[in-house]
């Protein structure tokens, strides 16, 4: 870019008015030289990193690596911090502060002189709220996963992080797993920095990330600690450098063509249910209208052939040396299923990038006609109980209650599911469909990841290991069973599950996508009566904001303001 006015950074920094001065003056506190301003791109370095973050931890150092590619390509790089959300370490949920991360990083960009972003992103909801923050500011930007940990060895076997620990709580529960078992698996389930070694909802957003095009070649599995991470990290430095030069910004990575390449990918690597909620709210901080139906019409037909916890046996660090995810991009192109032109940010067509892949173990990416499932993606049910949309991994669940009727055991809260769940008297067996009201965007508040129940006492002594399970919370995406969520509207909107009451039937069919409340519609309507929405206590300003203004699951559970956002970026902000 020779023109310089061209570059967003030169309204701050450029010419000798009283701004210019001071703007520049400030800077160089920090011991820049005088050629940091003289006119070479201004990329922001935004970073994730927090102590209280452990996924993200490393990327104070993968960040150094940023800035020296930076630096290469004749660029300026500056770092700032926004807030990070911590999936293992924030409570309710670190869902519940997506929307106010995305907030933080859209008002960075348009306050700081920056003309290109590299977003520092790792754990499970820092990824979509980093690129939903950059899309409504349409500035060039790169995405840096900061990869997955080494894999989890416990006792000899290979375990994942996030999804061994569902089996062990159970197996304590039973009386299969010794305390001190338990206790002592700890060290060897997270032993590296990184995010979960699953494919969970961490290791699902960087592989959205690369299938977008918004990552670099290898971006989703390279683990955290190999050194080619930090050379990747260092490249993509130099690349938002040649964004910058090119005018190549979000808005012409993320096309419709790029939406559907990722939702197929999601399909074929057996991806987190979470992907659903965050790449509808990325599509629609573009102007994107993509939605439930795209899921199930796109995914239909695309076999997982990813063989990954929690749906499969192996994980991330397998993944890559078994080829990483262009190689399953490769196997989706020859098979007509990715939109080969969508543009990377390489600069290159995703075909370009991805055609020369190779499978270097076919038991982790396994052959085309050899899936671990044969229609991976996500089944979006309907029915009187979900008129909205409900979701469920087909490829997490099992194939028995692929098609099922059974009693409802509904508890009110997750409180009144920890206080009932074991009791001797609950009427309860493994033909029974546990439900869980009030734990969606609206009524946790945040969406909790507490759709995957564990299952009753007394149904596990039976050596039962999953039931079906309905709510309008979210799962982790390294859980797995027979488990439907995101139930729209949710029972605190109003939504038929509040009216679901003991001992009603509830028919699921899977493969017909429908779940339906054996209630006529006259019944429903007359529980409907007199409607007050169970809402507990919210402890903040921002809590009461996120209730009042969140939007419902099948629309990604952003902020319904944030459409005047997407409206006002259009101007760009360099006006």
């Amino acid at each position: 870019m020779s023109d310089k006015k061209e570059l967003r950074s030169r309204q701050w920094y450029g010419g000798n008015s009283k701004s210019a001065f001071m703007h520049r003056s400030w800077m160089k506190n920090q011991g820049m030289p005088e050629d940091s301003f003289d006119g070479r791109p201004v990329i922001g370095i935004c970073n994730t990193w927090s102590e209280m973050t452990p996924c993200n931890a490393h990327l104070r150092d993968l960040a150094e690596k940023v800035k020296f590619g930076v630096y290469e390509a004749g660029g300026f790089p500056v770092e700032f911090p926004v807030l990070s959300a911590s999936e293992s370490q924030t409570r309710p949920t670190a869902m519940l502060h997506r929307n106010l991360a995305a907030m933080d990083v859209e008002e960075c960009i348009r306050a700081y002189p920056v003309d290109g972003v590299v977003l520092m992103a790792g754990c499970d909801k820092t990824t979509p709220s980093l690129v939903m923050g950059a899309a409504s500011c349409d500035i060039p930007a790169v995405v840096v996963s900061g990869g997955p940990m080494l894999n989890g060895v416990v006792k000899g076997e290979r375990v994942g992080s996030g999804t061994a620990v569902f089996r062990w709580v159970e197996e304590l529960k039973a009386g299969k797993m010794s305390e001190a078992d338990f206790l002592a698996a700890e060290a060897g389930h997270s032993r590296s920095a990184g995010s979960c070694m699953t494919m969970g909802t961490a290791s699902t957003m960087a592989s959205m990330v690369e299938a977008l095009g918004l990552g670099l070649f290898q971006n989703a599995a390279i683990p955290a600690v190999d050194s080619r991470r930090r050379v990747l990290s260092q490249l993509a430095g130099r690349q938002i450098v040649n964004l910058v030069k090119q005018d190549i910004t979000i808005s012409k990575i993320l096309t419709r063509e790029a939406f559907e390449n990722a939702i197929r990918v999601n399909a074929a690597i057996g991806g987190s249910t979470n992907a659903v909620l965050h790449l509808i709210a990325i599509a629609r901080r573009v102007g994107i209208d993509l939605c439930l139906d795209d899921w199930d019409r796109l995914g239909r037909g695309v076999p997982t052939i990813v063989d990954l916890m929690p749906s499969g046996r192996f994980l991330m660090e397998d993944f890559y040396y078994a080829g990483g995810l262009p190689a399953v991009m490769r196997a989706l192109g020859e098979h007509d299923l990715l939109h080969k032109e969508a543009l990377t940010v390489a600069g290159i067509p995703v075909w370009e990038q991805v055609r020369e892949a190779e499978i270097h173990n076919t038991e982790v990416i396994r052959d085309w006609d050899k899936p671990l499932c044969k229609e991976g993606g996500i089944a979006v049910l309907r029915g009187n109980l979900a008129p909205r949309g409900a979701v469920l991994k087909p490829s997490a669940a099992s194939p028995e209650l692929f098609r099922h009727r059974g009693r409802a055991v509904v508890f009110s809260s997750i409180e009144n599911y920890y206080k009932r769940i074991n009791d001797p008297d609950l009427e309860v067996d493994e033909n029974s469909i546990l439900v869980l009201q009030n734990c969606g965007p609206k009524g946790y508040p945040g969406m909790a990841e507490v759709g995957n129940m564990g299952l009753p006492k007394k149904v596990l002594d039976k050596g039962i290991r999953d039931m079906i399970r309905i709510s309008d919370a979210r799962m982790s995406g390294t859980a797995y069973g027979t488990v439907i969520l995101h139930v729209a509207p949710e029972a605190a909107a109003g939504g038929p599950l509040a009216f679901v009451r003991e001992g009603d039937w509830i028919e699921v069919d899977i493969e017909a996508r429908r779940l339906h409340l054996e209630v006529s519609d006259e019944e429903l309507a007359r529980r409907a009566e007199g409607f007050v929405p169970v809402l507990p206590p919210v402890n903040s300003g921002y809590q009461r904001l996120y209730r009042d203004h969140v939007e419902q699951a099948d629309l990604g559970c952003d902020f319904d303001f944030a459409a005047e956002s997407r409206e006002l970026s259009v101007q760009r902000i360099s006006h």
